[in-house]
Formats: structure tokens, C-alpha cells, sequence
């Protein structure tokens, strides 16, 4: 008779066998080279997060580059700036193109280098080493001019402000040659060489005229070119009024200091602003940078300007589905997902930490979706009520408050197995940490805690799907990818755009990664 231990009949025998140990010592499933290079590019801010340094990260998404086609570089390069509205990754992606393939670095670098920040991310992480060389190259070099050479005053001045390298440094390195007169005063007066006041473009004529005279108009430049002068309230009343969308976002707190919204009308301006629909989109707001907004202002930002923030709020989760069937959304409150949701990062720390984004797409589907579940979950299930129809600012609040414990993935799909739960959709919103599941404790060849629960819950629910939404830069995942599991990487809107598709039927059939292969080269 055969050993019986070893041999037992089991549910969810023919599962595929864990191939993996995930950062926090769980049993897990390695995501594919493709994926996990999406995977990265999609969260990764280089910065600190719970179970990776920036340097584990760095080291990961250079491996992952050599071993994919540069193609798929160029192609999630392309989709972490279009859809993820990412900025290192994309930078960093388009230096390894630099040394793997300039011809097509030369055909997306438009599209990838798209502002001022983006160019001088791609100098400083060339000039840096860390892919394989210290200087640009002929034909980056050129590149480089290129953007130099067609932007206009505006994106200039915008490119000017901030350092690491600096745009002045720049300039100096790619020694870019104009064929404009008020272009080559503008870069002379850029690194500090002799200009001609009259020959500079009207922006930054105005604001040399406005350094030499304070009784002139206050120039339409960017305000940081403007903070280091001495400015009265009237001055940051027109600064707040002409500040784009994501600059009057980011500033609240610092009108309030300088007595913008004391003055008649000011706060009425802003808030307008706010939750003007054309801004919010053309903004590319991240709906967790609203809500960091939201929680970061003080008490003397006026309450309409708040009550503005939560209008945008709705606006910024256009895309969030109302799905047919019953939803089960269920957001991951464990210790780990305590971190902040872009990594610890000297001076440029967010606020927002992951617990806070997993409860804000929580909020958003049962927004949406007013009959869904939701199964805030760390080792166990953890009960909490919500009103469907607060704000998804009010219920994020109440699911963020919960917070520790260990990470188990599968305890909200063994919740609903106890019960003999229907459902069409179920939604897992982590950074995919698991390691509490009694299933991942140990065993022989065994699927994940995740995988075994999810397979007893399609035996009632056949037609069922899983997906989950990775909001941390790691490789692998509780759910095998297949037919009925979609693993999703990010924290901007468009894993709602996704999660519409494939609850409808309508994704492609390699899933995320099919739809990073379908961007245009």
C-alpha cells in the first residue's frame, strides 16, 4: 500500500506548485521577466518600501531590461509614463535603452521625455553610471539638444527650476547650438553669461524686469522662480490664481501661510480650480495624491477648498467601473502595508501609505459598485461598516484606521468559502506579502493559501474571477496567472480601466502585460 501521507487526495492537487518565496518568507508564485519589469515600473519609486531598498530595486529593474527584448523595455517604458504617470522608472528605462538600442530610444524619447523633469531624470541617471556608462553619447546627446532646441519658453522655465543636475547643467553638457536670437539669450542667461535684456523671450524679460522694479506687472513664471523675492499677499493671491492645477494642489498650505485665502473671493477661485473636470484630467492626478492633498491640509485652508479636494476626488475616479455581479473588494490592512505607497525617500517622503491607497480603491469600488462587499482583511477578516454613500474620501478614512497584524491573502476567500459566498468579482488590493496562511507554512509542492481558497470558491462560483491589484514593487504574486486571475501592478486610475475590461471579457488574452505589448513603438 503507498504512503498515504504523501499520496492523500486533496482539493486543489492540480493546482501549479508554489515556485517561489515571496520578501516576507511566504509561499508564493514568481511572476514572468515581463511581468515583473511591469511590476516595477508600475509602483516602483526607487524609494525605501517595506521589505526592498532602493537598491534591490534599482539592481532588479536592470536585470529584468537585459533579460527582455528591448522592445518590451521601450513598451513599458511608454505604459509607466502614459498610465502610470510615473517619472523614475520611465527615466530609468529610457537610459537603458541608451545603451541597448538608441535607435529605439530615438523613437520614444518624445513621448517619455515630455517635460523638463523627465529630461533632467534621464541625464542624471545616465551621467550617474548606473547602466552601464557615465556620458550620454552621440546620439542621446542629440536627443537631448533636440528637447533643448524645440521647447518652448515656457517648458524651459519650468525645466529650470530644481537641481541634480540643474537644466543649467545641462545646457553645459550638451552644449546645445540655436538658431533663435532670444533662444541663445535664454540659455546664456541661464548659465550666467552675458545676455541682452530686450533679446530674451517676454517671460523672462518680464521677470528680470520685475527682479529690477516691483512696481511692474507680476510675471507669469513659475512660482518657485518667484518665492526666493519678497512677495506680499496680493502677489501670492495672483500666483494662486494663474497656478496650474497641480501646483495649486500642492501649495494649499502654503497660501494659507501667506493670507491668500483671507482675500475676497480667493478661496471661492481655488476651489473652482479644484474641481474643474477639463483641469482634473489634463492634470493626470493620481487619485492618491488627492488624497494626500486632502489630508495634508491645515486647519486654515478653508473648508471649501477641502469640500473642492473631494469633488476632484470623484472626478479622478472616472474610471473606476460599476461592474455587473456581485463585487467582493477586499484591501489588505496588514502591518507591512503601513509603509508610504512611493517608499521612504530623504525629503521627498509621501504621506500616503499603502494601507491609505488599498482603502481608497476599496472606497472607489463600492462607490461605484454600492452592493459590493468589502473584506478588509491583515490574518483574519476585519469587520468594519461603511456607507456607500459617503465620500470615498470618508470610507478610505475608516478602512485606513484599522491598520497591523500579519498578511494573509487568502483570509478573506476562506472568509467567504465558510459562508458559501456568491460572487462574480472578487478584487485583492495588497502588496501581495503574504506569509500568515496556515498553507504557507510549509508542505511539499504545495499551491498557495491564496490559490487553494480561490480554487473552493469556484467550485460554487465557476464563472467567478480574481483579480489583484500590487501596489509594491516585488516579483511575485499569491495567484497563479490564468484564464480566471488577472495580477495588476500600479496606483493611477488605470487598473480601474483594466479591471472594467476583464470583468467584462474584454482584456486581452495575456492580460496586463497584452495590453503594455500593445503599446506603439
Amino acid at each position: 500500500m503507498v504512503n498515504t501521507q504523501l499520496f492523500n487526495t486533496q482539493r486543489g492537487a492540480l493546482l501549479p506548485a508554489a515556485n517561489a518565496v515571496n520578501e516576507a518568507g511566504g509561499r508564493a508564485y514568481k511572476l514572468s521577466a515581463r511581468h515583473q519589469l511591469a511590476q516595477l515600473a508600475a509602483t516602483g519609486c526607487l524609494g525605501q518600501t517595506f521589505y526592498a531598498g532602493a537598491a534591490q530595486q534599482l539592481d532588479d529593474v536592470l536585470a529584468l531590461a537585459r533579460e527582455v527584448d528591448p522592445a518590451f523595455v521601450a513598451q513599458t517604458a511608454l505604459y509607466a509614463r502614459r498610465a502610470g504617470h510615473m517619472k523614475d522608472m520611465p527615466a530609468l528605462l529610457a537610459a537603458v535603452l541608451a545603451v541597448r538600442d538608441v535607435e529605439l530610444l530615438a523613437r520614444v524619447f518624445p513621448r517619455l521625455i515630455d517635460s523638463g523633469k523627465m529630461l533632467r531624470n534621464f541625464v542624471q541617471i545616465v551621467r550617474s553610471g548606473a547602466v552601464g556608462r557615465k556620458s550620454l553619447g552621440t546620439r542621446p546627446k542629440k536627443l537631448v539638444q533636440q528637447w533643448l532646441l524645440n521647447a518652448t519658453e515656457s517648458q524651459l522655465l519650468h525645466a529650470a527650476v530644481g537641481n541634480t543636475p540643474s537644466l543649467a547643467d545641462v545646457v553645459k553638457m550638451v552644449h546645445p547650438k540655436p538658431q533663435e536670437a532670444w533662444r541663445a539669450a535664454w540659455f546664456a542667461w541661464l548659465i550666467g553669461r552675458p545676455f541682452k535684456l530686450d533679446e530674451l523671450p517676454p517671460l523672462t524679460q518680464a521677470f528680470e524686469r520685475y527682479k529690477a522694479d516691483r512696481t511692474q506687472p507680476l510675471p507669469d513664471v513659475p512660482f518657485q522662480l518667484l518665492t526666493a523675492l519678497e512677495l506680499d499677499a496680493a502677489a501670492w493671491a495672483q500666483i494662486a490664481q494663474r497656478g496650474s492645477w497641480q501646483m495649486v494642489r500642492q501649495n494649499l498650505n502654503t497660501f494659507a501661510r501667506h493670507s491668500v485665502f483671507a482675500q475676497d473671493g480667493l478661496a471661492r477661485a481655488v476651489a473652482a480650480k479644484l474641481r474643474d473636470a477639463a483641469s482634473v484630467a489634463k492634470a493626470r492626478v493620481l487619485p492618491y495624491q488627492l488624497l494626500s492633498a486632502y489630508t495634508a491640509a491645515g486647519a486654515e485652508v478653508p473648508h471649501a477648498v477641502k469640500d473642492a479636494l473631494q469633488d476632484a476626488m470623484e472626478l479622478a475616479l472616472a474610471n473606476v467601473p460599476q461592474i455587473a455581479g456581485r463585487v467582493v473588494v477586499c484591501p489588505d490592512v496588514s502591518g507591512s502595508m503601513s509603509s508610504p505607497v512611493t517608499g521612504y525617500r530623504k525629503g521627498a517622503t509621501t504621506a500616503v501609505r499603502c494601507i491609505d491607497v488599498a482603502a481608497l480603491v476599496a472606497a472607489a469600488v463600492l462607490r461605484k459598485n454600492r452592493d459590493a462587499i468589502v473584506l478588509p482583511f491583515e490574518q483574519h477578516v476585519v469587520q468594519v461598516a461603511l456607507n456607500p454613500r459617503d465620500t470615498v474620501l470618508t470610507n478610505a478614512a475608516k478602512l485606513a484606521a484599522i491598520g497591523g497584524g500579519g498578511t494573509a491573502c487568502s483570509a478573506p476567500l476562506q472568509w467567504l468559502n465558510a459562508r458559501k459566498a456568491q460572487a462574480d468579482v472578487v478584487v485583492l488590493v495588497s502588496d501581495n506579502e503574504s506569509w500568515a496562511d496556515r498553507a504557507n507554512q510549509g508542505g511539499r509542492g504545495r499551491a498557495t493559501a491564496t490559490m487553494q481558497a480561490w480554487e473552493a470558491f469556484k467550485q460554487r462560483n465557476p464563472c467567478a474571477k480574481l483579480v489583484c491589484i500590487d501596489i509594491q514593487p516585488y516579483a511575485s504574486t499569491q495567484a497563479a496567472e490564468r484564464a480566471d486571475v488577472l495580477n495588476i501592478g500600479g496606483f493611477s486610475d488605470e487598473v480601474f480601466k483594466l479591471l472594467a475590461l476583464f470583468a467584462a471579457d474584454a482584456l486581452h488574452p495575456d492580460h496586463w502585460v497584452g495590453v503594455i505589448e500593445q503599446e506603439v513603438l
